[in-house]
């Protein structure tokens, strides 16, 4: 079976800087929750994007569902089924309020009004967060913010989620809850963490990603002194 996402030997730099990818690849079969991890500004970011079209490499291939993907028409139902959650939420929701947020998805995929209410009650329901329907969302806390963008992306139904940084800024309790939300959903996942617990929590393979380019981690590889600063939740 073809992976759901796969990019090989991609070359990628910003205008007037060296490459930050230079011969990376990835791929996610169905299943998998892979984690990708280096240091900063090694690209991670940067290749999460290029796999859903939001940058252009100036070498190597991306493939999504089984199609090679190389213009910007390619890419826009690979959008609809790869759902991005962005490291800064803030740059992910930009609506009046929580339900208008989860609603664009949807909307945007040409769904009626009523079938986007119902989509919003669900999503809003599966992940507790009915509370927060009516709430602006720029006066939410940080936490509460992760979690709408998670459900903002679950409302379209994606098959596969990215999620950057997700556990950024969290209290122990959301951190907690996302754990147990992630581990719940059936989608593959590329997940950028830095948090060696976290990974541990979630991961079926690792990625190390440095000097532009990618090599898959043992498990034994990817603990750290670090991991045992937050105890992964059970």
């Amino acid at each position: 079976m073809s992976p759901l996402l796969e990019a090989q030997d991609i070359v990628f730099a910003y205008p007037g800087r060296p490459r930050v990818l230079d011969g990376a690849s990835l791929t996610l079969s169905a299943g998998e929750r892979v984690c990708l991890v280096g240091p900063n500004g090694a690209g991670k970011s940067t290749l999460l994007h290029i796999l859903v079209g939001l940058l252009s490499p100036s070498a190597g291939t991306v493939r999504a569902f089984g199609t090679f993907c190389r213009a910007e028409a390619d890419f826009i139902g690979v959008r609809q089924r790869a759902g991005l959650v962005f490291q800064d939420p803030d740059d992910q929701l930009f609506c009046p309020t929580v339900a208008d947020d989860v609603a664009f998805g949807p909307l945007n995929q040409g769904k009626s009004r009523a079938d986007v209410r119902a989509i919003v009650d669900a999503t809003l329901a599966q992940l507790d967060l009915q509370h927060l329907r009516d709430r602006i969302t720029h006066k939410l806390s940080g936490g509460e913010k992760r979690l709408v963008t998670l459900a903002a992306v679950l409302a379209m139904q994606p098959e596969v989620l990215l999620l950057d940084e997700p556990t950024n800024a969290l209290d122990e309790q959301v951190y907690a809850r996302l754990v147990e939300i992630l581990r719940g959903l059936p989608q593959a996942m590329v997940i950028v963490s830095h948090d060696p617990a976290f990974r541990t929590a979630l991961a079926t393979r690792t990625v190390r990603l440095q000097a532009g380019r990618t090599a898959d981690l043992a498990a034994t590889d990817d603990v750290t002194p670090a991991a045992r600063q937050r105890p992964a939740p059970r």
